[in-house]
């Protein structure tokens, strides 16, 4: 158990610099999750906190002592990857076994900590199998107690979920998050799945094209996102945008889009170009009226629990998402009234939050 500190981390390959200065404070027993697109710097985050890749320039700090320039193994870390990478001759026991022996851990210290990992993983009635015996959640399960076997003072996740299928991933999620909790060890997970990000981390870095947009508790940046970026990100099905303007009354700010006006109450919003931003869960559907947006069914989805329309409206395909089923259809023109007290608004060219 330990803190893990990011300062100022940059990385260039070449002339193509992938991160731009990461800034981290990661908590004794934390897990945060590392959330972002394919390609946007997180793994590469990850490599260089084990140690497998190295910054440009910054410092990383384990326990307030600088780790930068020391090996992997130096670092005291155990990083489980999404490839499980198993040795395939060897058994669930001896692959848990094996880093112990590595280290040179007496036989009855190797036996201890094996037997509680496999007890802790519910691997027993596969102990004696070889990994192609195994299924994918077994397999990550045995790939997770060789790394927490050695009692790490860190533990990295690179995508451990990416090669399950749907409903394992959800078992899976769960049984991470409960034996990190058991454990109490600093973790850090990166992933693209902001579902995994949201259930299962204490805190979540959000990353867009090697920087980090927002860095906070999971319902924070659903609640209060920083930017457009992490507003249009955090949520699925995605936050809807407008484009228009606050107007200042005598006593109320509204928001004035072509004809529609929102009265917004004594809100102090800065007259002049705004993006509204509002989820789909949080708008009511009404058949075509004035008072809200005004568009046209596009496509209907219903799952049974919730019906998921596209509204376009000027264009602008806009998602509805509502746990009654609806009685409209494809074609339909309807009218959008978003809930005023859950609105967001964003300045259109810095795209910070107002």
């Amino acid at each position: 158990m330990a803190t893990l500190e990011l300062k100022n981390i940059r990385k260039s390959f070449g002339d193509v610099e992938v991160l731009h200065g990461i800034d981290a404070s990661i908590q004794d027993s934390e897990f945060v999750a590392i959330l972002g697109e394919s390609g946007c710097g997180k793994s590469t985050l990850l490599r260089i906190i084990a140690g497998l890749e190295t910054s440009s320039s910054g410092q990383i700090l384990i326990d307030r002592k600088e780790v930068s320039n020391r090996t992997p193994r130096e670092r005291d870390i155990a990083m489980v990857f999404q490839s499980y990478a198993l040795y395939p001759h060897m058994t669930v026991t001896e692959n848990i076994r094996f880093p112990l022996e590595l280290a040179n851990w007496s036989k009855d210290d190797i036996n201890e900590a094996t037997d509680k990992a496999i007890a802790m993983l519910n691997l027993g009635p596969v102990a004696a199998r070889k990994p192609k015996e195994l299924s994918g959640g077994q397999r990550q399960r045995v790939a997770m107690g060789r790394a927490l076997v050695r009692q790490p003072k860190v533990f990295l996740f690179d995508e451990p979920l990416s090669n399950l299928d749907a409903k394992l991933r959800v078992q899976m999620r769960a049984e991470i998050r409960d034996l990190q909790r058991q454990l109490g060890t600093t973790s850090v997970y990166v992933t693209h799945d902001q579902i995994e990000a949201m259930t299962m981390a204490d805190r979540v870095i959000v990353m867009n094209n090697g920087k980090v947009e927002q860095f906070g508790a999971p319902l924070d940046l659903y609640d209060k996102p920083a930017n457009r970026f992490v507003a249009g990100f955090i949520g699925s099905p995605p936050m809807n945008f407008v484009e228009g303007e606050i107007i200042a009354g005598e006593t109320v700010r509204e928001f004035a889009y072509q004809d529609v006006r929102l009265k917004l109450g004594a809100a102090q919003l800065p007259p002049g170009p705004v993006t509204m931003g509002f989820r789909p869960e949080h708008v009511t559907l009404k058949s075509a009226a004035t008072g809200g947006l005004r568009g046209t069914i596009m496509s209907e989805e219903n799952t049974g629990d919730r019906t998921f329309l596209v509204v376009k409206v000027d264009g602008n395909p806009m998602g509805v998402t509502s746990s009654v089923r609806l009685d409209v259809g494809v074609g339909d023109d309807v009218t959008l009234v978003p809930d005023l007290s859950r609105l967001h608004f964003f300045d259109p060219v810095s795209e910070m939050r107002l």
